[in-house]
């Protein structure tokens, strides 16, 4: 049986080498025949810490990797490179001494 593909958005990579992600499709009302959006969240194994919330991902279907992590992230955006968040880490520390010193 083939694994399962899904594609949906970032909505948090504060965990180590995992993200959720929001998958939402869009199902037809019973009754009043109107399409309604719905979402799950799914925690996805991020191997290198690539994603940040926001970025469009694609998810796989895997074998368990933890209690609720049943996912791995396949593809994204072709800017995301491997330790992504540790290289935006420093860049946000220059510009709090700057404040300080001008004041």
């Amino acid at each position: 049986m083939p694994k399962r593909v899904l594609q949906g958005v970032v909505v948090s990579d504060s965990c180590d080498k995992t993200v959720i992600v929001r998958v939402e499709r869009r199902v037809m009302h019973p009754l009043y025949k109107k399409f309604v959006s719905r979402s799950k969240k799914y925690a996805a194994h991020d191997e290198e810490n690539r994603y940040r919330a926001g970025d469009a991902v694609r998810i796989e279907e895997s074998r368990p990797l933890s209690k609720r992590k049943h996912w791995v992230v396949v593809g994204g955006p072709g800017d995301a490179a491997p330790g992504r968040r540790a290289a935006a880490a420093p860049a946000a520390a220059p510009a709090a001494n700057e404040a300080g010193g001008a004041a």
